[in-house]
């Protein structure tokens, strides 16, 4: 198990657009389960890999992690990944980042997308997606987009959320990089009320 140092709100890395991934090999396979391995460790149901300051077009996620039931749920990796959007439903709901951490505000994505890449092998990949998942690879491909989940909000949210980074203790403290541990209790600290 390797976990990774998370990067943080203010890190250029998560405002650049990843790099698409050409090769196929052990260091991607090793990426894959770095991803993964601080992915769960923060308690986080998706991760993208310039979290983790890699600039590759890779993500991780597992969406059985959200408390729901594993069958519910589905996990693995998505490789230089593109989405499209089936139909015109749209949902509303709470969404945080691991690299923002302790914040959730309300995002609109699409309810159902069709996911494709390639895994770590380099074989095809593609899968229908809604609901968290569909959130999920939405929020995660933006990552590989130099894209966050607080550009997406309305202009009232966006302000509310840019005070409340600002007023974080990480952020006033000048961090950029957190563990992993530190995400998680940062998130669970929120989830159970004594943060934001």
């Amino acid at each position: 198990m390797t976990i990774q140092p998370v990067r943080l709100f203010g890190d250029p890395v998560l405002r650049a657009r990843a790099d698409e991934v050409t090769a196929f090999d052990r260091e991607l396979r090793q990426l894959v389960s770095d991803l993964t391995d601080t992915m769960h460790g923060s308690g986080g149901v998706g991760m993208a890999a310039p979290q983790i300051g890699v600039g590759l077009r890779v993500f991780v996620y597992d969406t059985r992690r959200d408390g729901r039931s594993a069958a519910a749920g589905s996990a693995g990796a998505l490789v230089n990944p593109t989405f499209e959007v089936v139909g015109e439903e749209q949902q509303t709901g709470p969404e945080g980042c691991l690299s923002i951490p302790g914040l959730r505000y309300d995002v609109t994505r699409a309810m159902r997308v069709v996911a494709r890449g390639l895994d770590a092998e380099g074989e095809p990949v593609e899968f229908d997606a809604s609901d968290l998942l569909a959130r999920c690879v939405q929020h995660e491909t933006d990552h590989l987009d130099g894209v966050l989940y607080l550009q997406r909000l309305d202009q009232t949210s966006r302000k509310e959320a840019m005070r409340a980074v600002r007023e974080s203790a990480w952020f006033n403290a000048g961090k950029t990089v957190m563990s992993a541990a530190e995400v998680a209790a940062t998130r669970e600290a929120a989830v159970s009320g004594r943060g934001r």
